[in-house]
């Protein structure tokens, strides 16, 4: 477990930067990571700290359900150290960040990831929400929500990304 969890600040980005690649040496984050924190789009950053340094990151954005006013959000991307996964960290920013969202009433949180790991945060499939651009079959399962509330698993439509988000490649694997 990590010794604090709080928001991220601009001086933690060298560190994010380093962070990203060694978390995902397969997969190149940092360029959504830079749009994110380069854009004006609403943003939940958390760091985890332990003996004085960040080991892990979460962040989720801001996003609407196309014609609802649903209060909703994506979360992503996520990373720890390597040295220090499988303790609890990316797990303790996941619920502080679902805290901290109940208490400004999002009632939905999305994710695009592995159903293993999510679904241990209450994640199930979702199929009433469609992504900015169409999942493909083998990805589907990985399309997931969570409600923080009551009546919030009604809500349908397509979900609305702000800039850094909307690009195909995120959704959609190269060809």
């Amino acid at each position: 477990m990590p010794e604090l969890i709080r928001e991220s600040v601009a001086s933690d980005f060298p560190v994010l930067e380093g962070l990203y690649p060694l978390a995902f040496p397969d997969e190149d984050l940092l360029p959504l990571l830079r749009d994110l924190f380069a854009s004006d789009c609403v943003l939940l950053s958390l760091v985890a700290e332990t003996d004085g340094a960040v080991v892990g990151h979460v962040v989720f954005t801001m996003v609407q359900v196309g014609g609802t006013d649903a209060k909703a959000a994506l979360l992503g991307p996520v990373a720890v150290a390597p040295d220090r996964q499988k303790q609890g960290i990316g797990s303790a920013l996941i619920e502080r960040g679902f805290g901290l969202l109940a208490d400004e009433n999002v009632s939905r949180i999305f994710v695009l990831g592995d159903p293993a790991y999510y679904g241990r945060f209450g994640f199930d499939p979702e199929s009433k929400v469609v992504t900015p651009f169409e999942i493909p079959v083998e990805w589907r399962e990985g399309w997931q929500s969570r409600t923080l509330s009551d009546g919030a698993s009604d809500v349908s439509g397509t979900l609305v990304v702000p800039e850094p988000w909307n690009k195909r490649d995120l959704w959609v694997p190269p060809e």
